[in-house]
């Protein structure tokens, strides 16, 4: 900004798009009229892996090609991820450039060739330079802007073709096209992409892949506004749909906005939702979205500059599946990197700490999302709570490495959609050991301060109250090794074990390698030299059960289905689960007589326990938070506590954690009388709260009353008590035969009893 430079090209990022003394510094750096070119990552192939500052709306994200104009492997992949888990990431990269064996000239003397995204963004630097000096010096300051070159490079562009719009963005710069774009161009609003057909694939990956129908949830696209009339503006009025035939009202488009468009930019989604008159229609609906910007009057100019956008929108409609192939998938129980320290899925990767893609079905699940629609089944998302979606609709809900907690009614209704409505329940866990949490504790210089992981792999003591009403309990172990089932061949990452499941169920177990750390913490010292010398044991991580009118599957890993770390995938095994789950479809393998519990397993072993040691609030959506449902769901229940809720809801505290006034940073480990010196040569001191632990011993009968409890839960039960009757009576009886004088020791002792 001292220098009055126009141009700068950052080929650096990371992660962390909530670092915000970096992030300002963008905002503040674009906002002084500075185009900043950065490059996109070399994250890839994976998706959800974008870096900041190339993610920001601000900055021209510049992703990799090689000479044959297709992707390089290494370029990350959209979309991005600020939004979730209740919205739709944006559109990113925002074109692509050269990346692999460019020339160029080494520090000394000499070229040199290099290959990377890093390449790629001074690349596009170049020709921003250009396309910069071909307007006159005299029309530079009210011509060009992040946004008008921005607008200049993605609607000069050549899409390529073969890579989706997540891997190329706009496509590859034009360099003539966007300088008859400058030439002659006039201060202006622009919607980034402006043409959204769904009908174009795989151009518009996933949106094509999956059409809209009536009873959905809204299908959400996250467009970028393009303000190159001002550093800031409005939207005037509230934007439009106009269908472009009369079929095209029964599709209803809802929309949200940035209330500022600053630094340059802002978003618009639409909320895409097919009335349920509709449910029979099938066919192409089109139309436009049209709306209105403005900002305040450039210098020398007496009023404000307006323009009006106009977004082209083609979707295809179907008829409304059959709830057998209806699967919803949560997204809302879903915590991140950033803002929280929640580490990776599989301990055995060492070179990637955090679990930072998003967790979507379309980032780094998006195989997934393919697999099932080549498979026929239609995936939905729900960014809100479990309280928020008719489960008469769907034959599955699809719960996959989760970490965050469940709302006391998100539970209730849980169990009512599975026991009484027939919803089909399918959960992927994870890893939990709370010692392997602390050991992973580090000290960031960065906030001079240390950081402990929010949860494990998945938030165990969260799934284990959800799936309490069904007698179903995961350990903390910590398993991994290969095994097969009818020859599919499956490895099992960090994953851990089932502990509790009710008789009349069907239970798998394998010979999997247990963490040392682990198997000494769950052995007693007689037993814990035997089991070191072992090098596998038996541990059940597969459990299906029939609950009511409901079907419940469980399984202790979720890496074979997350493109990130994955060894070998378990698609073959969803692919079951979820014909039993949705259909009532029984696999011969899975449900095999020697498989199914005549009793019902309750090993005696401590349940996983929260951390009392982390302010796990700061990252919860439930947690201190109030039971919403928020704009990704039905258009109906916007801004309510869902289907079935009263209005008088509360919001959940963990009793584990207090709130510590001392401090608030974010991934800030609490420790008991910690001190340490900060730079300024004081003494902070944090104490730990006191510790309230929930009661995991608490009976899952308490939800289901005696008329609905299946019989295979009930008998054992009901032995158990029948038992501890007659015990007791027959004491009584010899009690009463050979009462001892009163007043003796005998008697003293027997009263005592």
């Amino acid at each position: 900004m001292a220098t009055g430079m126009d141009v700068l090209n950052l080929s650096i990022g990371g992660p962390d798009y909530l670092d915000l003394p970096f992030v300002e510094k963008v905002w503040e750096l674009t906002a002084n009229n500075i185009i900043m070119v950065s490059a996109i990552g070399n994250d890839g192939p994976l998706y959800g892996t974008l870096n900041n500052p190339a993610d920001q709306s601000d900055v021209i994200g510049v992703g990799g090609i090689d000479y044959n104009n297709h992707i390089a492997s290494f370029s990350s992949r959209g979309m991005t991820t600020w939004e979730l888990p209740h919205g739709y990431g944006r559109v990113k990269p925002d074109v692509v450039a050269y990346s692999r064996d460019i020339m160029g000239s080494k520090t000394s003397t000499g070229c040199k060739t290099l290959s990377g995204t890093s390449v790629a963004s001074p690349v596009v630097a170049g020709a921003v330079c250009l396309l910069v000096s071909v307007i006159p010096e005299d029309k530079r300051k009210s011509i060009l802007n992040p946004a008008s070159m921005k607008q200049a490079l993605v609607e000069g562009a050549s899409k390529l073709v073969g890579p989706n719009i997540y891997e190329q963005g706009a496509g590859k710069p034009d360099l003539w096209q966007s300088y008859e774009i400058l030439k002659n161009y006039q201060p202006r609003a622009s919607v980034f992409p402006n043409m959204l057909d769904f009908t174009d694939c795989p151009y518009f990956w996933p949106f094509c892949r999956q059409p809209l129908y009536a009873g959905a949830m809204p299908v959400v696209f996250n467009a970028t506004i393009l303000n190159g009339m001002g550093v800031i503006g409005y939207v005037k009025d509230p934007p439009v749909w106009q269908p472009s035939e009369d079929v095209g009202n029964l599709l209803t488009v809802h929309f949200t906005y940035s209330d500022t468009i600053w630094p340059w930019t802002g978003y618009l989604a639409l909320h895409m939702q097919v009335k349920d008159e509709g449910s029979q229609f099938s066919g192409i609906i089109s139309g436009n979205v049209t709306l209105s910007i403005y900002s305040p009057a450039a210098e020398g100019e007496s009023s404000p500059r307006s323009s009006t956008c106009v977004l082209y929108l083609k979707v295809r409609v179907v008829q409304t599946p059959v709830r057998s192939r209806r699967i919803l998938w949560d997204q809302f129980h879903n915590i991140k990197y950033p803002s929280g320290y929640v580490p990776r899925d599989s301990l055995n990767v060492n070179n990637d700490i955090l679990d930072w893609h998003g967790d979507h079905l379309h980032t780094n699940f998006h195989i997934l999302f393919n697999m099932l629609r080549d498979a026929g089944y239609y995936i939905e998302t729900l960014g809100s709570p479990l309280t928020c979606f008719d489960a008469s609709n769907y034959g599955t809900l699809l719960m996959v490495d989760l970490e965050d907690e469940y709302f006391s009614e998100e539970i209730q209704k849980l169990r009512d959609d599975v026991v009484h409505k027939g919803l089909g329940l399918a959960v992927f866990a994870e890893w939990y050991h709370v010692d392997t949490m602390v050991k992973m504790t580090f000290f960031d210089e960065n906030t001079r301060s240390w950081w402990s992981p929010l949860t494990g792999g998945a938030n165990i003591p969260a799934l284990n109250e959800l799936l309490a009403p069904f007698g179903i309990a995961f350990g903390d172990k910590i398993l991994s090794g290969d095994f097969s089932i009818n020859g599919e061949q499956s490895h099992y990452a960090s994953g851990t074990d089932i502990v509790q499941f009710p008789a009349g169920g069907f239970l798998h177990g394998f010979e999997l390698q247990e963490d040392p750390k682990t198997a000494q913490n769950s052995s007693t010292p007689d037993t814990q030299n035997s089991q070191s010398q072992e090098k596998s044991k038996l541990s059940s991580i597969l459990g299906m059960l029939e609950a009511g009118e409901g079907r419940i599957a469980v399984y202790g890993d979720s890496n074979c289905l997350d493109s990130s770390h994955m060894v070998t995938n378990c698609y073959w095994l969803l692919r079951k689960i979820v014909e039993f789950a949705g259909n009532g479809l029984r696999d011969p393998v899975l449900f095999s007589e020697a498989t199914r519990l005549k009793f019902p397993v309750f090993e005696n072993t401590q349940k996983p326990l929260r951390r009392p040691d982390v302010n796990f609030s700061m990252f919860s959506s439930v947690i201190g938070k109030e039971l919403i449902c928020h704009q990704d769901s039905r258009f109906e229940v916007w801004g309510t506590k869902g289907y079935g809720i009263q209005p008088t809801g509360t919001t959940r505290k963990l009793p584990e954690y207090q709130k510590n006034e001392v401090s608030s940073s974010p991934n800030r480990l609490i420790k008991s009388s910690y001190k340490r010196q900060d730079e300024a040569g004081l003494q902070k001191s944090i104490l730990a709260p006191s510790a309230n632990k929930f009661d995991d011993k608490r009976d899952y009968f308490g939800f289901i009353s005696h008329e609905e409890v299946a019989s295979q839960w009930m008998v054992p039960a009901c032995f158990a008590v029948t038992t501890c009757i007659l015990v007791y009576l027959s004491c009584r009886a010899q009690q009463r035969r050979r009462r001892p004088r009163k007043g003796s020791a005998t008697g003293r002792l027997s009263s005592s009893v």
